[in-house]
């Protein structure tokens, strides 16, 4: 090996605890930021996903017909009885 070589990997074994330790910090850092990019792409996508279908039910909304006679017969009924007691 040369000279060069020599003193280079020297410098770097000298060096080495640092040299990890910011590797581990890059390593960890990138992971936080994947994390974070995922979850607000995850967000986005169910927040739109629910915006198009809730959009999708208010242009076709559903009318429901009560039909009331029943209950108007019946308090009819009950009217008809208090008057005539």
């Amino acid at each position: 090996m040369s000279q060069k070589k020599v003193d280079q990997y020297k410098k770097e074994k000298a060096n080495r605890k640092q040299i990890m330790k910011r590797e581990k910090i890059k390593r960890r850092a990138v992971a936080a930021c994947s994390t974070v990019v995922c979850a607000a792409v995850i967000g986005w996508v169910g927040y739109s996903a629910f915006g198009y279908f809730h959009k999708q039910n208010e242009k076709t909304p559903t009318q429901t017909e009560v039909d009331l006679t029943a209950i108007s017969d019946y308090m009819s009924a009950l009217t008809s009885e208090e008057a005539t007691e």
